[in-house]
């Protein structure tokens, strides 16, 4: 898939199972992995070893897997399972009816530890397979990742500054977080009858969104 080398297939079928059989899988997870998800492919697996690529510092393997769906939508809580089982960075292709969603979160190794930490979750529009965003651009492993990541998030992770992958994201995160504390306040000032209290939440509403603008989040 996604015209990589045929070094990197692997297309191994991943009976979904293993991924709720985990005794932390709550009921509710385990049947929208029965009722959303009809298989999971592991198609590629971008390394040094198979492709001409130097190691990553910060990623070893770069897994490309396919979910193929029985409905157009998937809950990310499914990939967020996933992602904690797989101690790889992975990119995910949905599938419905012959059209690609790709989804990804940036992940992190967890400071002292083999788990991972991971972020927001990614996604382009349902689109053809040829016209995913996705093309190798880089000669490490982290640059190749780094790469994914921005082409699928796309306009959230783009810049002009020379910060980091996880500089990017961090930002993003903060932009999101205002955005979502500037709809509360706006919601609850709708609801305030009192004036005063009307003049108390303005008056954060304007700081909030001041610092979205300062910050070139909007």
């Amino acid at each position: 898939m996604l015209d990589l080398p045929k070094s990197t297939e692997f297309n191994k079928r991943i009976p979904k199972q293993k991924f709720y059989e985990n005794l932390s899988v709550t009921p509710a997870l385990k049947r929208v992995f029965i009722d959303q998800i009809k298989v999971i492919y592991w198609r590629n697996k971008i390394a040094a070893t198979t492709m001409n690529l130097a190691a990553g510092k910060l990623v070893t393997e770069v897994e490309i897997f396919e979910i193929r769906l029985s409905i157009p939508k998937l809950d990310a809580s499914v990939l967020r399972q996933i992602d904690r089982e797989v101690p790889y960075h992975i990119i995910f292709l949905l599938e419905y009816n012959g059209k690609y969603q790709a989804w990804t979160a940036y992940k992190e190794a967890a400071p002292g530890s083999k788990t991972f930490k991971v972020g927001t979750y990614y996604h382009t529009d349902w689109l053809p397979e040829t016209e995913l965003p996705l093309k190798i651009d880089g000669l490490t492993i982290d640059k190749v990742y780094e790469s994914f990541v921005r082409q699928i998030a796309g306009d959230a992770l783009r810049t002009d500054s020379s910060e980091t992958l996880k500089e990017s994201v961090e930002r993003d995160e903060r932009r999101q977080k205002l955005e979502r504390q500037i709809a509360a306040l706006e919601a609850k000032i709708r609801r305030e009858a009192q004036l005063n209290k009307q003049v108390e939440i303005n008056a954060e509403l304007k700081k909030l969104r001041k610092e979205l603008e300062v910050k070139g989040y909007d």
